[in-house]
């Protein structure tokens, strides 16, 4: 008994060591330290936000509320179906034509056309909107040539400095086992460097869902998440606004850790440290 009580005692004294660490720069603190103080935040923030009197900010059950009531009623569920679709349709696209284009990077003749894709991302969305009406017509096929224009800028950047970056010393090595250059890229780069690849799309796919919103108001033929926002935004429906958006977060971070997920299984090898820790 003694000695049991004496163990909960060092447990609890280390709990709390853990969480006095957790103000100092670079300590490693316990999984069960971190969970706390991640729920002691979120309490914080909703107490704050339930106590605000601020005008402009709905409380939290008028949130729920309105939740209730654009999925119950305005179909925020069929909303956010049509929505992810669509940024998986532009994910899929905006992936094939970004590592097409940062792998064949290695080939002088493709460089140019590569970095000049690459500084697409200094251009703003709102000029081209009209240019790419033009060349897709309205509707289904604007919206995702406008999704896969504003992530493969910055995807294709990503992954031009992950070619870059493989050490010469791997191209050599692959070389010496008397590969072809062909092959070379399919081993060094394609292969070698798959999950670097899968991380820089789960981030641009979570940009592309940030601008979903944007690309569905421009075009609301088809509804979406996008479109059922900016119409509570223009009867002022604030409660509403922020239910939306709620709900547009939530799937979005349910969108990344499936992603996580995803390459934990697909790329086990990532994870690997050199060091026992």
């Amino acid at each position: 008994m003694g000695a049991g009580a004496a163990a909960a005692a060092l447990s609890r004294s280390s709990y709390w060591h853990d969480l006095l660490g957790a103000f100092s720069p670079n300590r490693v603190i316990s999984k069960a330290a971190f969970r706390f103080i991640v729920i002691f935040q979120i309490a914080v923030l909703l107490v704050v936000w339930a106590t605000s009197t601020f005008v402009f900010l709905p409380k939290p059950m008028d949130v729920w509320r309105a939740f209730v009531d654009l999925w119950s009623h305005e179909g925020l569920g069929q909303e956010l179906i049509i929505s992810f679709s669509l940024n998986l349709q532009a994910m899929a696209w905006a992936t094939l034509i970004s590592l097409g284009l940062a792998y064949l990077t290695v080939v002088p003749a493709f460089q140019p056309i590569a970095m000049a894709i690459s500084k697409g991302r200094f251009l703003g969305m709102v000029g081209l909107t009209f240019f790419f009406t033009i060349i897709f017509s309205s509707g289904h096929r604007l919206k995702v040539s406008l999704l896969v224009f504003g992530v493969t800028v910055f995807f294709v950047t990503s992954m031009i400095d992950v070619v870059a970056q493989i050490p010469k010393e791997k191209f050599d090595l692959a070389r010496t086992l008397r590969m072809g250059e062909w092959r070379v890229v399919w081993e060094v780069i394609v292969l070698g460097k798959a999950d670097a690849a899968f991380d820089a799309m789960r981030q641009n796919a979570a940009m592309g869902w940030m601008m979903l919103t944007m690309v569905e108001g421009i075009s609301r033929s088809e509804g979406g998440i996008g479109a059922l926002l900016l119409n509570q935004n223009k009867h002022f429906r604030l409660e509403a606004v922020f239910a939306i958006q709620i709900a547009i977060l939530l799937i979005g971070l349910f969108q990344d850790y499936a992603l996580g997920l995803a390459k934990k299984f697909l790329f086990p090898y990532a994870d690997l440290q050199l060091e026992k820790r």
